[in-house]
């Protein structure tokens, strides 16, 4: 005993060493040179995920996976690594402390709504005995601290250009936006749209789009969505002053109904998914709506930060509530909370608190 004993002990403090070690890397960002934060890959991490839905009241029922008897937990176990620095770990009271006295609005459609979700969760739940109001209007759903005196919006907008009923119908107008007085005013925009551009039959809200003046029962999906989002660009170019406004985009929010691009067959879907696909098995490639995003901001004379989240999220098939939405059918589009929409926010909280 007496030689095998301190040995021993070496052995154990090294372990001991080599763990706190690992952990100071993980809680500790790298500070030089900046960072992508949008490539990279998932790693597990024990510590995941940043809230219990049990302990955010206000969420929507079709979000919340494991309420609905989701049976698998792995999902949530994953933390978004970048490839060159570390995400730092979302900090709920130094965000609101940097949002003080601000209003964050988020416009668009249902993928707004679950980010929008997301981070009045991971607020809530870091910070359970700051009071708080959550109230909806209409389309415009607020919720407020007023501790902090930050208020977080969401406003419905699918498409962000006008849908207007007319004597013929529901026409989706492509060159037109009236909503936009409405979003004056706020110190952070998070725009998103694209989700609802491409369903036909009864889930189209339309009956006619008009483009330069002409209504048509239809057209190229792809083409009324570049005009549709170069009118929102135009529009913010216009109207946005940058000393008082900063502008985001939600980058193009992948669904997983193929498959194929994970190398498996076509009629495979999220169903069933319990972890991520890697970066060398995904074989799914750039969404033409994620060129036409990036066509489109380039030539904007308004400087909007991209979350460029389309990438990391196509990784995570594991990631939708599939058949555990409370309702009937097989969701691929939306994200269970918590989940991917978390680190779209972590990735936000990083930007807006400067860290690296």
């Amino acid at each position: 005993m007496g030689s095998g004993f301190p040995r021993f002990c070496w052995i154990i403090l090294s372990w001991i060493l080599i763990l706190c070690i690992h952990q100071v890397q993980l809680s500790e960002p790298q500070a030089a040179g900046g960072c992508d934060y949008f490539q990279g890959s998932w790693v597990f991490d024990q510590t995941y995920p940043l809230y219990n839905t049990s302990d955010c009241p206000f969420i929507e029922k079709e979000f919340d996976c494991q309420a609905n008897g989701r049976p698998d937990q792995l999902y949530l176990k994953y933390r978004w690594k970048p490839t060159d620095c570390l995400l730092p770990r979302f900090d709920a009271e130094e965000f609101l402390r940097k949002l003080k006295g601000k209003k964050m609005m988020f416009i668009g459609d249902s993928l707004s709504l679950n980010q929008w979700q997301s981070l009045t969760c991971m607020l809530h739940s870091s910070l359970p005995q700051s009071n708080y109001t959550i109230h909806r209007e209409g389309q415009l759903s607020t919720f407020y601290f007023p501790e902090y005196e930050v208020s977080f919006m969401l406003s419905r907008d699918a498409f962000l250009v006008d849908v207007v009923e007319e004597k013929i119908g529901t026409v989706l107008k492509l060159d037109s936006i009236g909503n936009g007085e409405s979003w004056k005013g706020y110190d952070f925009l998070i725009f998103n749209t694209w989700h609802w551009w491409l369903h036909k039959g009864r889930k189209q809200p339309w009956n006619f789009v008009e483009s330069r003046g002409k209504v048509m029962k239809d057209m190229d999906r792809m083409v009324a969505y570049r005009e549709g989002l170069t009118t929102w660009a135009k529009w913010v170019d216009s109207n946005i002053n940058t000393t008082t406004t900063q502008v985001f985009f939600q980058g193009i929010s992948p669904t997983h109904f193929n498959g194929k691009e994970w190398n498996g067959t076509k009629s495979l879907t999220c169903r069933g998914q319990i972890k991520p696909a890697t970066n060398s098995t995904y074989k799914g490639g750039p969404l033409p709506a994620v060129t036409v995003v990036n066509e489109v901001l380039k030539n904007m004379s308004t400087p909007v930060v991209l979350l460029d989240i389309t990438r990391l999220s196509q990784l995570r098939k594991d990631g939708h509530p599939s058949m555990y939405t409370g309702i009937m059918g097989n969701d691929c589009s939306h994200w269970c909370l918590a989940g991917v929409p978390d680190t779209w926010n972590e990735i936000l909280y990083a930007i807006l608190t400067n860290r690296t």
